[in-house]
């Protein structure tokens, strides 16, 4: 049987480039037809590597083409709603970077749109897709760990050099810093817990309560004093809204505790991944850099320590051969060779497959929304001196924007 081939443009050029390893190694699949972005040099680097593809600088003339089946919104955060959006509506499939929304008003539109058309949406959360991540995403699914009651996500990377522009003015995250004050950028730190302990799964959990708190802002003003200059307004007081570290608790219907951590901004090493998983019969510790391994302890399974018989953790790799992602077993030979840990590789191919094999993508419009509501919902909580702020059930509260 042939599958069709997908048509696919792209909206964002220039972030568009970090998946050009995964574009060539489905190449088999993917027809990469047009790109749309503001810069002129951007367009003439992918017209350079692919010599057939369309480029705009006009994102509407461009979902004007009949010949695109599907559109990678990766433009700044603010416009994914937006874009995708639109892209729905031009009779488009869309596949979102992260976030997928920022505000309730954003959240219920997309979700009436992605209803109405029967398009395939899905949010691009790479962090989902490494191969550690996917693996206690089976082990979890399996109840390897028992009854999960705690999970924790992080995203804690020094970004700040893409906070501005080389005259100092501000770029989008630079934006994003100044105006807003709360987990800024959720998904990377709760789309991986999610998916392990169930969250909008048929028999699984549903978000019920979060509540936020934010450090002061003290990284960006050294950072700007130091590049600009004391008299820079960046590097004075109460000019930046979001605080260096933003921290969020959330609880689950069932009771799972779920703590979040969002910092771009402290100077430290990238901790490339963050995340930690305690269950009744198990528990995993994620490696924080390259020299570290993932680790796992499992009840009655795990080895003890033979000096004294304690408890030991022991290296997650060791329950691949058992325990990996039936993704990771048919494409890891692949997606080693793309950015996040293979996810860059596996969004895109399971955003493909969703259409050729007309099903729900591995990450809806509904967990896309659910992540997301963390942006606007930790701020409200913020604002509210850190009180609960209560969770909409978007699967089933959702109606249709006015």
């Amino acid at each position: 049987m042939t599958v069709k081939r997908v048509k696919l443009a792209i909206v964002g050029g220039n972030r568009g480039a970090s998946f050009m390893n995964a574009l060539h190694a489905l190449a088999d699949r993917i027809d990469l037809t047009a790109a749309c972005d503001l810069n002129e040099l951007v367009l003439n680097r992918w017209k350079e590597i692919f010599p057939g593809i369309r480029t705009y600088h006009d994102y509407s003339r461009m979902l004007e083409d009949p010949s695109i089946d599907a559109v990678f919104v990766i433009s700044p955060m603010h416009l994914h709603a937006r874009h995708a959006i639109e892209a729905l509506n031009a009779g488009k499939h869309a596949l979102s970077e992260v976030i997928a929304v920022q505000s309730d008003e954003e959240a219920r539109e997309l979700i009436e749109t992605v209803e109405r058309t029967g398009l395939k949406y899905m949010m691009s959360e790479n962090y989902c897709f490494s191969r550690s991540n996917l693996m206690v995403e089976q082990m979890a699914m399996q109840g390897s760990f028992g009854e999960i009651t705690h999970v924790e996500g992080g995203y804690i990377h020094d970004l700040r050099h893409l906070i501005h522009h080389p005259d100092g003015s501000l770029t989008w995250r630079g934006q994003l810093h100044k105006n807003y004050n709360g987990v800024n950028y959720p998904t990377h730190s709760i789309g991986p817990v999610a998916r392990w302990i169930g969250l909008n799964r048929p028999g699984g959990d549903k978000l019920r309560s979060i509540s936020a708190q934010v450090s002061e802002s003290r990284a960006l003003r050294e950072y700007f004093a130091e590049h600009y200059g004391k008299d820079h307004p960046a590097a004075g007081e109460g000019y930046w809204s979001q605080g260096d570290s933003a921290v969020a608790t959330l609880k689950t219907e069932k009771g799972v505790l779920i703590t979040l951590r969002v910092d771009w901004t402290s100077v430290r090493p990238h901790n490339k991944t963050h995340y930690m998983l305690q269950g009744t019969k198990g528990a995993y510790l994620s490696g924080r850099h390259p020299q570290e391994e993932d680790l796992v302890w499992l009840k009655d399974r795990s080895p003890a320590n033979p000096d004294d018989g304690s408890e030991r953790w022991e290296a997650l790799t060791r329950y691949a051969g058992e325990y990996e992602h039936p993704k990771w077993r048919k494409w890891g030979h692949l997606a080693a060779g793309t950015k996040h840990g293979g996810g860059d590789f596996l969004v895109l191919e399971e955003f493909i497959s969703a259409i050729q094999e007309d099903r729900a993508p591995h990450v809806d419009v509904y967990d896309a929304v659910a992540w997301s509501s963390v942006f606007y919902l930790s701020m409200a909580s913020v604002k509210a001196g850190g009180m609960p702020i209560r969770i909409p059930d978007y699967r089933t509260e959702s109606v249709p924007a006015e």
